[in-house]
């Protein structure tokens, strides 16, 4: 297995729901930044939201502002991703990754791809209307 492993995608029809997980090993979990990113065929992966599991801190794009919801569980070195009222521009793969130290939000660098230094095997997401 991976350093981080996610579960919890599939198929769902427009407005439904559905929780990605994400479990990391612990030495990349602690008080670094975790990140869900997306990606369909042809376009490039774009940041969806994020958590400084140092203290919950918590990011969206402004996509998925309140209708997604990103959080962690330190027991179970666990960040998820809860996604509500899906939408079809919704499907796609969906990613976690980590980003050692802070999440970038002040200098901008949130969702930068390159900082993010591991990367999970991908989860699909499909919405259909």
């Amino acid at each position: 297995q991976g350093l981080l492993v996610e579960s919890g995608g599939g198929s769902v029809q427009a407005g439904g729901s559905l929780r990605l997980s994400c479990a990391a090993s612990g030495y990349i979990y602690s008080s670094n930044c975790m990140g869900w990113f997306r990606q369909t065929p042809g376009k490039e992966r774009e940041g969806v939201a994020a958590i400084y599991t140092g203290r919950g801190s918590t990011y969206y794009a402004d996509s998925v502002k309140g209708r997604f919801a990103i959080s962690q569980d330190n027991a179970k070195n666990t960040v998820y991703l809860q996604m509500n009222s899906l939408k079809p521009e919704d499907t796609a793969m969906y990613y976690c990754a980590v980003r050692m130290g802070g999440c970038g939000w002040y200098d901008g660098t949130l969702y930068r791809t390159d900082l993010y230094s591991h990367w999970g095997q991908g989860t699909q997401v499909t919405v259909s209307s």
